[in-house]
């Protein structure tokens, strides 16, 4: 007769403490307590599916009963309590589901057999597993037998749904907050496994399996075995990506690569070939998200580690980074991100998915485009600028304004004796292109300099009208470049810091902002040459309330200097820590002790009276 098939999940369920994976911070908290004879009356394990809990709870159950553990807190296996344990005959360990036992009628036939003392053994453990189901009169039967039960009972309870729990029951427990597996430790899981099934499996398949399973070792087991058997034992990276209806790595970097070249047809072709194959509109494009994600945390060194995906891909991740500018990636993310939102609205989804996939084939145009726009708006500064002598220079006050340069004067002088010999000898037909020999000289007039329309006037007071003109808006562009030269030309000096960050302060007090007042006055403004302010701050509360206030003080500090400016922050004791501790703001209470001690004779009479102050 053949052996009976028996499911990864159950088959490798852990024994023991050290046999659970990805929850070392609640084990080693568990076995301190038995070692240390600190077991609580009442636990409760609480997170995601999959991860755990009722294991630990069994595993606790287990050994705190154990009649000879190990050094290292885990149960033997091998005495009378242990092989009951595995055999489900102890009378010591009672497991109760409260989705399907949830009424007050089976909470109170738990209570009445809490009163009677364990057979054998030193404990008798309840365990309720998906605790949050017992209704609200279960839930309050339950809460005195909870707080006080006898010393030899202990109740283990476990669920999904922390915040469904009364905070009653909560109160009453030792919480232990289990965490998501990482995709690493279930991959080193699932290889023990394959090793122990004598299965042949790549590690990029056991990969795909673990980041799929989103940290639930249950469903990763689950995956394994349904792709064991479709592969008959040789689990393999493509295998594993059609038996999972994934896009494997390669399309990614195949139409990433078509997008780059703009090729809408190769990428609308890609596309044909993935919906053919089966796949849905949505899941290309969470996968073209995804990639864009990696592509993006590969221009960094610092955000390697943040990359999920096999090992052998990582190398062709950063090589295709290299190739992709930041802005790029960046644009195409806000392209595919607007697509998955809006994909469940779309009536035709092909279409939808097309003319994504469409717009990121010219996304690298764009921003070349708007690359080029921005140098190209930057204001010139002409070099004749400094040799005017304009008395106009030092009293104007017009700001800087993105217009073209102007060429220098002699050139000027040049082109207007030639409008002259124009408007001197020429009928009147043959002003229009004088006039436009003017406008291309000349900047682009303002609405303040632009002159009146008039009608057009032959001879010598004509022309020196336009020199006239001319020469005017020559002055106002250079003074325009003057201010510009100023403003750039101004410094961050500390005393200008402290004087701006003294007014900031002043309009926190001002606007009955006590508590930010009180912090500000124990920060210190430092500057740091050529752009930054370093906010020196004595404390870590000091420090949060610094970077929450970071943004308006950059815009206070932009707006008032008209600067470029970063703000950033640093712990560290101020030489004048303790005269800005005097500053600080006091309470009512504190400024009625202040005046108690300064006048003793406002005590007395408080005294006296028998005065009793209500804040």
């Amino acid at each position: 007769m053949a052996e009976q098939y028996i499911v990864s999940a159950r088959k490798y369920r852990p024994q023991t403490f050290d046999t659970v994976v990805g929850q070392k911070h609640i084990t080693t908290t568990l076995k301190n307590a038995i070692k240390n004879n600190h077991l609580a009356h009442a636990y409760l394990f609480c997170g995601p599916r999959g991860v755990g809990k009722t294991t630990c709870a069994r595993i606790l159950a287990k050994t705190i009963n154990c009649e000879s553990p190990t050094e290292d807190m885990e149960a033997c296996g091998t005495c009378n309590t242990c092989k009951s344990f595995a055999d489900h005959t102890s009378f010591n360990i009672f497991e109760l589901d409260a989705a399907s036992n949830n009424s007050v009628d089976d909470i109170r036939e738990l209570v009445s057999q809490v009163r009677f003392a364990p057979q054998s053994g030193k404990y008798k453990i309840y365990i309720i597993d998906e605790v949050h189901m017992l209704s609200a009169s279960a839930f309050n039967a339950f809460l005195k037998t909870l707080e006080e039960p006898p010393p030899y009972a202990i109740f283990i309870l476990a669920t999904t749904e922390k915040h469904k729990i009364l905070p009653t029951i909560l109160s009453r427990c030792q919480i232990f907050d289990f965490k998501r597996i990482v995709s690493e430790d279930i991959t080193e899981h699932l290889h023990s496994i394959a090793t122990k099934e004598s299965v042949v499996a790549q590690e990029a398949a056991l990969h795909v399996i673990a980041q799929k399973s989103e940290g639930c070792m249950r469903d990763a087991l689950s995956m394994f075995d349904r792709i064991v058997s479709f592969t008959n034992g040789m689990l393999t990276y493509n295998s594993t990506m059609e038996h999972l209806n994934l896009l494997d790595a390669d399309f990614y970097f195949k139409i990433t690569d078509m997008i780059l070249a703009q090729d809408v047809s190769g990428v609308l072709l890609e596309l044909d070939g993935a919906l053919e194959r089966g796949f849905e509109g949505n899941v290309i494009l969470e996968g073209m998200a995804e990639h864009f994600r990696n592509l993006l945390l590969c221009k960094d060194a610092r955000m390697a580690k943040l990359l999920d995906v096999p090992s052998e891909h990582k190398p062709v991740y950063h090589e295709k980074a290299g190739q992709a500018p930041p802005s790029f990636i960046i644009s195409s993310l806000n392209v595919v991100n607007d697509a998955e939102l809006n994909y469940k609205n779309a009536n035709n989804k092909r279409l939808h998915v097309e003319m994504a996939l469409i717009r990121l084939c010219y996304v690298l145009q764009t921003t070349q485009e708007v690359g080029e726009k921005k140098n190209s708006s930057s204001v010139a500064i002409p070099s004749a600028a400094p040799k005017q002598t304009s008395p106009s220079v030092s009293n104007t006050t017009a700001q800087p304004s993105p217009q073209p340069a102007v060429k220098p004067e002699p050139q000027v002088e040049e082109k207007v004796e030639e409008q002259k010999e124009v408007y001197q000898g020429a009928p009147a037909p043959q002003q229009e292109p004088a006039q436009q020999a003017v406008q291309s000289v000349a900047p682009k007039p303002t609405a303040q300099s632009m002159p009146a329309p008039s009608k057009p006037k032959q001879g010598i007071g004509k022309a020196r009208r336009i020199r006239k003109d001319l020469m005017d808006e020559i002055d106002n562009e250079i003074n325009n470049a003057a201010n510009y030269v100023a403003e750039e030309a101004k410094e961050l000096t500390q005393a200008w810091v402290d004087e701006l960050f003294a007014t900031y302060t002043q309009q926190a007090k001002d606007g009955n902002k006590s508590m930010l007042y009180a912090q500000l006055l124990l920060m210190a403004p430092e500057v740091k040459p050529p752009d930054e302010i370093c906010i020196v701050v004595p404390t870590d509360l000091t420090n949060t309330y610094a970077l929450n206030e970071r943004d308006p003080l950059l815009e206070f500090f932009r707006e008032k200097t008209g600067l470029l400016i970063r703000i950033t922050t640093e712990i560290r004791l101020d030489e004048n820590i303790e005269e800005k501790q005097q500053k600080k703001v006091l309470s009512k209470n504190e400024v009625l002790e202040a005046m108690v001690r300064k006048n003793p004779n406002l005590g007395k009479l408080i005294s006296n009276l028998n005065l009793h102050i209500d804040f």
